[in-house]
């Protein structure tokens, strides 16, 4: 295959070139290039971007399938121009925290994943001697919450349970992800308010305030610091959080940070007028909170932009209670469009740094081999976008099991035209077809970058 005249998008900004795709990596990226394929595409008028990696989704496959799984979810991804994807230990049952339930889960990504896949290990209280055979089976870290997760199943990692896996993970050459919230402070603060009976939307904001964050994100700095570990703190929700973790690497932690489109598109008030729909955990913020974020993004401090897809059955969300509903938004399928359109189209966000942020850097972290550029030797992943043309996102554009976002209604000025999968296209701008995904596991010859770009 060729991609003949598209705007491609790489770290020196953006080009008129060609891209030549053989046995699905990428050849050759040069003008005019002097040579014939069984297939050519016309992408004039088009940007290409490296396909998205999204490294913070929940399929909930196997055993909550009722929620989501992974054919409607990559779906959804690859309609939204995400080539790859990792997968969160949580949400399916068993939960991936030990060999044989990573097997478990492996076996139903590879019947039904459109596009390519990592799995993420689960570190909880009384697994830390699975972690090795978690590591051995190819996971590209491990998930910890600071908090209750929401899920008897996947208990919060006490203080002595995360410093341990962490010394244990540092020896792996792996990286912990933390949610990072003070259980403490939440879980008093929701009780009050609950035994008040106030179950409004600001009362759920009221119980997660953002020193919870904040204080949990140091105390995540600091054991990973003493143990020797790689940090990645998934769903930063304000500045003054990725302020903090910059004052952890520049005292030499590695650490990396990402935040998600809610924290930059939505505020407190778009939780009281959406309702449970937007619920999530740390909550949206304040508007200050959110500038702060996009001001963060502009300094390049912010490593990378993920879903945290989490959906639920709509029974879920809709409890009559903010408290019980469940925590969780989904946006697999719109991560890329969103960030161009409020990034790139409203403020002015480099496209080299929308396609480093959602794809360069992701692989770059978690060692993924071959993926996140466009450059010759890499595979062939790829996202036609057509910029500047308008639509409204419809629940009928959805491709989730159930569909149902905070993000229906809301207005686009990119569209995702074509997601080409290791030379395959999988998304042809009305249907998904084709390819399905393999494994990603980190290569061991791939040093991570804690300090981000070169």
């Amino acid at each position: 295959m060729i991609v003949r005249g598209g705007a491609v998008v790489g770290d020196e900004g953006t080009r008129a070139v060609d891209v030549a795709i053989q046995d699905g990596v990428i050849v050759a990226v040069a003008e005019n290039l002097d040579a014939r394929a069984p297939q050519e595409l016309d992408a004039a008028g088009l940007h290409v971007l490296p396909g998205a990696i999204d490294v913070h989704v929940h399929c909930n496959e196997p055993g909550r399938t009722a929620w989501e799984g992974f054919a409607t979810a990559t779906s959804a991804l690859a309609t939204g121009g995400a080539t790859a994807f990792a997968d969160m230990p949580l949400n399916s049952a068993p939960p991936t925290i030990d060999g044989e339930a990573f097997d478990h889960k492996l076996e139903a990504a590879l019947a039904s994943s459109v596009v390519d896949f990592a799995l993420w290990g689960g570190l909880v209280p009384g697994n830390l001697d699975r972690l090795e055979e978690l590591a051995e089976r190819g996971v590209i870290g491990f998930k910890a919450f600071m908090a209750p997760s929401g899920l008897d199943d996947f208990p919060a990692a006490d203080d002595l349970t995360l410093l341990e896996g962490m010394k244990i993970c540092a020896r792996l050459g792996l990286p912990v992800a933390v949610h990072a919230e003070n259980a403490t402070i939440t879980a008093a603060l929701a009780q009050r308010a609950v035994a008040a009976g106030a179950t409004s939307a600001q009362a759920y904001l009221d119980s997660r305030p953002v020193i919870a964050e904040l204080e949990a994100i140091k105390r995540a700095l600091a054991f990973a610091g003493e143990a020797g570990c790689a940090l990645h703190v998934v769903h930063v929700s304000t500045g003054r959080g990725v302020a903090v973790i910059a004052e952890g690497r520049a005292q030499g932690v590695d650490v990396t940070c990402e935040t998600c489109p809610h924290y930059l598109l939505l505020t407190e008030d778009d939780l009281e007028r959406l309702g449970p729909v937007a619920k999530c955990a740390p909550p949206l913020r304040r508007r200050e909170d959110q500038q702060s974020l996009w001001t963060a993004l502009a300094r390049e401090q912010v490593d990378m932009v993920c879903s945290d897809h989490s959906p639920c059955s709509p029974e879920l969300k809709d409890t009559g209670s903010f408290f019980s509903a469940w925590g969780g938004i989904t946006g697999a399928q719109t991560t890329l469009t969103l960030l161009l359109t409020e990034g790139y189209l409203e403020r002015n966000l480099p496209l080299s740094a929308v396609a480093y942020m959602t794809a360069q850097r992701p692989a770059q972290r978690f060692a993924l081999s071959g993926k996140g550029r466009i450059e010759p030797g890499a595979d062939a992943d790829l996202a036609l976008v057509r910029l500047g043309t308008e639509s409204t996102l419809q629940s009928t554009d959805l491709r989730y099991r159930h569909p149902i976002s905070a993000w229906t209604g809301r207005r686009l000025r990119a569209r995702v035209t074509r997601t080409i999968l290791r030379g395959e296209t999988v998304f042809d701008g009305r249907n998904v077809v084709g390819a399905r995904g393999r494994l990603l596991t980190p290569d061991q010859q791939l040093v991570p970058n804690p300090a981000g770009r070169p």
